[in-house]
């Protein structure tokens, strides 16, 4: 449920930025060329790029054949809400249903298509409203950190991704400032980023931001502790002791992050070393999965 949420609100943060930075495109650079935000977010194009922002809002929105859609992620969240209804508070399930019930009525009425920024921010606030009412009404136990673990599991592969494709994949050249401030919305971090660095928008300053920085919510580094601190908590709640897998893959990704240097990682091939994060990520859910959803019912029974 949690990595449905954040899916969600992540692409429809990344759509609202892209269509920002179109407005103030050419239409010998950019302009409504979409290819870049589905390069950024990881997705396979299928045959003709939409070329306006109803055509992207229609694909990446509201098409429930994609599996990765807007839509399609709210509405595997909130079946999987309904699987665990009796573990969840009344105001998660409420806001889950609000926010898949205001996207349906969205796409249906089609009320969107003359403000298009609209149905982004319908999604981003109702995620953030999901996870503050989680905060405030659910017990911090076991459930709670699985939500954690999937919450900060997802925006680190996610940052990871849009990272890679500004540095490690020839976008950074030529310098372009509007891409710079574009990838630092993307991440909803371009004021932590002028508090800190001032609006010097360096490369390396915004690599070591989003990748290294320890304060800052959407960080990769940030993230990885979450995950390996929710991790820790779940073993210990649920009896297994520390030392599994999970935990163990989850405390080399932040080690890595921990003891990393920006001019090391930009200096040598950055695209590997930031697969490697996304390669991690996926071997601390698979891991996960195992000892605590595919694991033995025996396992689970208290001796």
């Amino acid at each position: 449920m949690a990595r449905y949420l954040e899916r969600a609100e992540h692409t429809a943060r990344l759509i609202d930025v892209r269509l920002d930075l179109g407005l103030d495109r050419g239409p010998n650079f950019d302009g409504w060329d979409f290819r870049r935000l589905y390069a950024a977010l990881g997705l396979q194009q299928k045959g003709e790029a939409p070329t306006s922002p109803g055509a992207l809002i229609d694909q990446l929105f509201f098409d429930a054949t994609k599996r990765d859609s807007v839509a399609a992620c709210v509405t595997a969240a909130r079946d999987n809400a309904r699987q665990v209804r009796e573990e969840i508070s009344s105001g998660m399930w409420e806001q889950v249903n609000a926010l898949f019930l205001q996207l349906k009525q969205a796409g249906t009425e089609g009320t969107w298509s003359a403000r298009p920024h609209y149905i982004s921010r319908l999604v981003i606030d109702g995620v953030h409203l999901f996870e503050g009412v989680t905060d405030a009404t659910m017990g911090h136990g076991e459930g709670w950190q699985y939500l954690q673990v999937g919450r900060f599991l997802e925006r680190a592969a996610e940052n990871e991704a849009v990272v890679d494709f500004h540095f490690a994949r020839g976008s950074m050249l030529p310098p372009d400032h509007l891409e710079w401030v574009g990838l630092l919305r993307s991440c909803s971090a371009l004021e932590a980023y002028c508090r800190c660095y001032t609006a010097d928008l360096g490369p390396e300053r915004i690599a070591e931001f989003l990748l290294l920085n320890s304060e800052f919510p959407r960080s990769v580094r940030f993230a990885a502790a979450r995950v390996e601190s929710a991790l820790r908590a779940i073993a210990h709640l649920t009896g297994r002791g520390a030392g599994g897998r999970a935990e163990r893959l989850a405390g080399r990704l932040h080690a890595s992050l921990d003891y990393g240097q920006v001019d090391e990682i930009l200096s040598d091939d950055p695209h590997t070393y930031l697969a490697a994060i996304g390669f991690s990520c996926a071997q601390v859910h698979a891991a996960a999965y195992q000892s605590y959803i595919m694991c033995p019912i025996e396992s689970a029974i208290p001796a």
